[in-house]
């Protein structure tokens, strides 16, 4: 059976850096939002077209879906579904974009 998602590198940096700042103030939080990231990986994987297009933010064709403060980015197209980036929603996220 083949993995259901992947998560590139910056994906992979992005989740970490999420972690890492959210257990400097609690553990038990950091733990609480990367499990509902991974969740939301699985979830997108399976219904890829759950989430939603935004063109205001990229013309590449990738969806988006929201954790807590958080844009899942991944390519819906994709086998498997591969997850681009995990950005806060408050940073610049179609400039990020530009550079992934």
């Amino acid at each position: 059976m083949s993995q259901a998602y992947r998560l590139t590198a910056q994906a992979e940096a992005d989740v970490a850096a999420i972690a890492d700042f959210i257990a400097a103030d609690s553990i038990d939080v950091a733990l609480k939002v990367v499990l509902a990231l991974e969740d939301t990986f699985v979830l997108v994987a399976t219904q890829p077209g759950i989430g939603h297009a935004r063109e205001d933010l990229t013309n590449r064709p990738l969806k988006f879906w929201s954790v807590y403060s958080y844009l899942v980015v991944y390519d819906p197209a994709s086998e498997p579904l591969t997850v681009v980036a995990v950005l806060h929603g408050a940073r610049d996220v179609a400039n990020i974009l530009k550079d992934i």
